[in-house]
C-alpha cells in the first residue's frame, strides 16, 4: 500500500470569505491557538482530538457535555473553522467575548498535530464521517490509514477509545479492511444505530437523507 501523501486534503476554501468570517479568522482563531502538550488547566483531566470537525457541531456538544475533557478540534477547511467560531461568538464578540475553556483548535493537518503531541497522551479520538476519497487511486489520502493507525495508537493511552463513524461504502469497507489487519486496537464492531453519547452531525443528517446507512465503530487501544 502506498504511503500517505504530505497533505490528506484538497481545498481549504471554496469561495471568497465575507468579513465577519475574516476576522473570526484573523482575530478569534488565535485565542484557540493550540500549543501541542501544553495542559488545558485546572479541572480538565482528559485530552481529546476531532480529526477534521466539518461544521464544529459535534465538537461543540462535546465540550459542553464533557467539561472535563479537553478538545483540541482539527479542521482544515475555512469555512468549517468560520462555522465553529461563529457559533462561538456573537459579531462584534471576535476580540473578547468569553471562550469555552476546554477547548483548543488546529487549523491544519490532524497528523502534524499527532507527531507533536507526547506519546500516550490523549484519551479519546474522533473522526467523524471523514472524506472518503472514494476512487481507488485515492486511498492513500484516506485518514484510516495504516501508518496514520500507528501514529494515531502511539499517542493513545491505553484502553483509550477511538471513534469513527462513515456513511460511504468503500469506506465503510476499507475501515474493516484496514483494523482487521492491525493488532494496535481491539476489534470495534460496527453498528447502524448511533450509539449514546454521539452527537448528530450535519453529515450524518444529509446521508440519512440520502438513504445511506452511516455505520459507528469504537476502536480502544491495546
Amino acid at each position: 500500500m502506498k504511503p500517505p501523501p504530505d497533505r490528506l486534503y484538497g481545498r481549504q476554501r471554496t469561495h471568497a470569505l465575507r468579513p465577519r468570517q475574516q476576522k473570526l479568522l484573523d482575530v478569534t482563531l488565535p485565542r484557540l491557538a493550540c500549543t501541542p502538550g501544553e495542559p488545558f488547566g485546572a479541572g480538565i483531566t482528559q485530552t481529546w482530538v476531532e480529526v477534521g470537525f466539518g461544521g464544529g457541531e459535534h465538537s461543540r456538544a462535546q465540550i459542553t457535555l464533557n467539561p472535563q475533557a479537553g478538545l483540541i478540534a482539527c479542521e482544515v477547511f475555512e469555512q468549517g473553522l468560520c462555522s465553529l467560531l461563529a457559533a462561538l461568538v456573537p459579531e462584534g464578540g471576535e476580540a473578547d467575548a468569553p471562550l469555552p475553556p476546554n477547548l483548543r483548535v488546529w487549523p491544519d493537518d490532524a497528523r502534524a498535530l499527532l507527531r507533536a503531541l507526547p506519546e500516550a497522551s490523549l484519551d479519546r479520538l474522533f473522526l467523524m464521517f471523514p472524506d472518503p476519497w472514494p476512487k481507488a487511486r485515492h486511498a492513500k489520502r484516506r485518514f484510516v490509514h495504516p501508518e496514520t493507525v500507528k501514529l494515531v495508537a502511539s499517542r493513545m493511552k491505553p484502553g483509550a477509545e477511538w471513534r469513527l463513524a462513515s456513511d460511504d461504502p468503500t469506506y465503510q469497507a476499507w475501515v474493516g479492511e484496514v483494523m482487521q489487519a492491525q493488532s494496535l486496537f481491539t476489534d470495534g464492531q460496527a453498528v447502524t444505530a448511533r450509539p449514546d453519547g454521539w452527537p448528530a452531525t450535519r453529515y450524518e443528517a444529509k446521508a440519512l437523507r440520502a438513504g445511506r446507512v452511516p455505520m459507528y465503530w469504537c476502536f480502544r487501544r491495546a
